[in-house]
């Protein structure tokens, strides 16, 4: 067994402290809130492809991924299908409607369409989404931290948490999206690293363990069940899927965000389209990392999945390796975090403080505020993965924040989809359509599995908002 020496120490600490002072470097000459919040819409479409990425899967993929592999099977990759479909929906239907004019946020497309009331709703929405799903998300990032430490889960996390504040504070969405762009790299190079080292640590190699996995039924990709229940099939990956990622790429501020920093709509197209590609080959590539561990350590049970391969980089890999990989944990998690924080931070002061103060116009005040909305945000963020711990016993933080943010995605979807397909709906309508639509997927979430709750979500909120447009309209 390897402890975690001093030179990994420094190799830790050296790339955190230059990744954090290059992130807030990227930031210098900004003087508006469009430079702050959407990098002068000039950023290239590559970048942001990788950006979207690394915000999408860092730290859930690199921890959380192997265990779902390690506790189950490959059926997971199913849900690719999906993610890939739902991008190219959203980049047919939704992204000409955001470059149809200079949006600042995903929110201000329903606003055009039906008011204030119903951007200021859809964006409470998002920011209590994204505090409770990224809050598991900084949680799961805080455990490597404490194996390696023995600090308690809250000194990790608070930790984590000021040296990424530091670079989004400084940097903005530029800085946020050339890490996320820079550091993706490395923790898929932890990756192939692990995967090279259970080479060497297994009896016959990657020979033995795919013979193995077989035996165990650990190979399956496909499932063609009917269960609605069961979470990885064919039909929830590909419809769950498709529609989980229309509502996440097409209606989350934290994915539009990167979106809007592209300098048209086709940069942003093959921005969302190819990413879709590189997050089927990341989840491959983590999901075969996890039957190499589950070989390793004889299927043995683990109080938390997530905890598993955080172990073997910390126990198994050389002086030095162990450093960087735990960089690499570290990186894509600051990554991650820096993404919510600079959109929740963003839809703040777009969607509620600019029309509140009348300062749409004021970019430089638009930018003041965006930075105190920065600190407020990642103090919550902190606050909430804290309070999640006693919470994540026997649970997989992948599917917990995925969990979360299924239960109100479908009502974002259905309302962006009366937004753009409908005529008749007003806001009225489409506020009720979307509180009705997330009550029922709440109330039903025992019945079926987290793929089908965007799905079940979208068509309830559609259906309700369009019924509503339809008396309103005979009231008239």
């Amino acid at each position: 067994m390897t402890a975690f020496t001093t030179f990994d120490l420094v190799v830790l600490v050296v790339y955190l402290v230059g990744v954090t002072a290059w992130g807030a470097w990227l930031g210098r000459g900004q003087t508006s809130g469009t430079d702050y919040f959407l990098g002068s819409r000039s950023l290239p479409w590559v970048a942001v492809m990788l950006s979207v990425v690394a915000t999408e899967t860092s730290t859930l993929t690199f921890l959380s991924i192997p265990g779902v592999s390690y506790t189950g099977s490959l059926v997971f990759l199913q849900l690719t299908l999906g993610y890939l479909a739902g991008r190219l929906l959203v980049s047919i239907l939704l992204l000409p409607a955001y470059y149809s004019g200079s949006l600042t946020t995903a929110y201000q497309l329903l606003e055009e369409r039906f008011g204030l009331g119903a951007r200021q709703f859809t964006s409470a929405i998002f920011m209590v989404t994204r505090l409770l799903a990224d809050s598991v998300r900084l949680f799961a990032t805080a455990i490597p931290l404490a194996i390696i430490t023995g600090w308690p889960f809250p000194t990790s996390i608070a930790v984590i948490g000021f040296m990424t504040v530091i670079y989004t504070y400084f940097g903005g969405i530029k800085a946020v999206v050339w890490v996320d762009a820079v550091q993706m790299g490395l923790y898929l190079f932890g990756a192939l690293v692990a995967i090279v080292a259970v080479q060497g640590m297994v009896p016959d190699g990657w020979a033995s363990v795919l013979s193995s996995a077989s035996s165990a039924g650990k190979l399956r990709v496909l499932d063609f069940s009917l269960n609605l229940s069961t979470t990885y099939t064919v039909w929830a990956g590909v419809f769950g899927g498709a529609v989980f990622t229309m509502a996440s790429h097409g209606t989350d501020q934290l994915i539009v965000q990167r979106l809007l920093t592209c300098k048209d709509q086709r940069s942003a197209q093959k921005a969302l389209v190819g990413s879709g590609a590189v997050v089927i080959l990341q989840f491959l590539l983590f999901l075969i990392v996890g039957l190499g561990l589950w070989s390793f350590y004889g299927g043995r049970d683990f109080t938390r999945s997530d905890d598993i391969f955080a172990l073997f980089i910390v126990e198994q890999l050389p002086p030095g390796l162990t450093g960087l990989l735990i960089a690499g944990v570290f990186a894509a998690a600051m990554s991650s975090l820096s993404s919510s924080i600079n959109s929740l931070a963003s839809a703040t002061a777009y969607d509620y403080w600019a029309p509140m103060v009348g300062a749409r116009d004021d970019e430089t005040r638009i930018l003041q505020a965006g930075r105190v909305f920065t600190l407020v945000w990642s103090i919550l963020l902190i606050l909430g993965a804290i309070l999640f711990i006693p919470l994540s016993e026997g649970t997989s933080a992948v599917e917990a924040a995925l969990g979360i943010a299924s239960l109100v995605y479908g009502g974002l979807l259905g309302a962006f989809a009366l937004g753009v397909l409908t005529k008749r709906p007003g806001q009225r309508d489409v506020i009720i359509g979307i509180a009705v639509g997330i009550t029922c997927v709440t109330l039903l979430r025992g019945e079926m599995a987290w793929p089908w709750y965007a799905v079940v979500g979208s068509v309830i909120t559609f259906a309700v908002g369009s019924l509503g447009g339809l008396f309103s309209e005979r009231s008239t």
